[in-house]
């Protein structure tokens, strides 16, 4: 039986009753749908029929060919939790804002349905950081995120001060908000907002931003993948918190040392058509392209 895993946003009614048609459709083609035990309450009240109900919680995508998000991006950041440990990959069907990560819109479900079914989906692999904390030389927590981490201070009435690091080399002293660590497809998340750069996500790279930070040097760094960005936790009065994807959080003592590596396990994200990332970019962000001519001027050249 080819099972496919739902993860729904279920605080928005519109993202349980489209995900119960959905999973309406996919039965009557002979797939099973595979639920958490944190929706079946909604999903039901929805309409929606599954017997195959598992714990939310890291593996619950063991043995899914594919698991569909219904909701915006921090729904789809949740999916990639569940997946992880598994080789399913993931595909957003986006009802936030933005949804930068998501394949689909709504009204795009009967395209779903035929892309999942018929499995014209592709696959990519994304990368991700693991990161650990280090006290005194011992390691007190590792994590790793899709997006970003972000060490970010945790008393709003004081800054951050900090000493960043790239590959066992000191770079500079900031006194910050926080910073930002970012992979190539976080840089359209927490890493634009600070005022870092978007990179296309074929590039393989890591990204520091410090985020207000009050110092001379204070730019936006991009780095090999290979390299290890580290944060040190300076002022005798500064303690920080390290949050993952926003998703999960780790208290920062003084002295506390923050290490980002590129991920040992990436995110797999399913892609029903191919589609250039500057198209995506453009659409997402509703940027102005009026005047354009290129289209144009390469058909009277006989381009393609």
């Amino acid at each position: 039986m080819r099972t496919i895993l739902l993860a729904v946003h279920v605080a928005r009614d519109e993202a349980t009753k489209i995900a119960a048609a959905f999973a309406a459709d996919l039965r009557a083609e002979g797939l099973d749908v595979r639920i958490l035990d944190t929706e079946v309450d909604q999903l039901r009240a929805a309409g929606l029929e599954a017997t195959d109900v598992v714990p939310s919680a890291p593996g619950a995508a063991q043995g899914c060919e594919l698991a569909v998000v219904f909701g915006g991006d921090g729904t789809i950041l949740r999916a990639a939790e569940l997946c992880r440990g598994t080789d399913t990959p993931v595909l957003g069907v986006n009802l936030g804002h933005v949804g930068f990560l998501a394949e689909a819109d709504a009204e795009d479900l009967h395209d779903v349905v035929r892309g999942v079914v018929d499995r014209s989906f592709t696959v990519e692999e994304r990368l991700t950081v693991d990161v650990a904390v280090t006290v005194g030389g011992e390691i007190v927590a590792t994590n790793w995120a899709l997006n970003e981490a972000s060490v970010e201070k945790a008393a709003r009435e004081r800054m951050l001060e900090i000493v960043v690091e790239i590959d066992g080399r000191p770079v500079s002293r900031w006194g910050c908000d926080g910073v930002v660590c970012a992979t190539p497809t976080g840089s359209t998340a927490y890493n634009f907002s600070a005022g870092g750069p978007i990179v296309w996500p074929e590039v393989s790279a890591l990204l520091m931003v410090p985020i207000s930070a009050h110092a001379l040097f204070a730019r936006p760094l991009v780095v090999s993948p290979d390299s290890t960005l580290a944060i040190e936790i300076v002022g005798e009065q500064s303690t920080g918190v390290l949050w993952c994807d926003g998703r999960r959080a780790a208290d920062l003592p003084f002295g506390a040392r923050v290490e980002v590596r590129k991920g040992a396990t990436p995110v797999r994200l399913a892609r029903l058509q191919p589609a250039s990332f500057t198209d995506r970019l453009v659409r997402k962000f509703d940027l102005p392209i009026n005047g354009w001519r290129g289209a144009a001027e390469r058909r009277q050249r006989g381009e393609s």
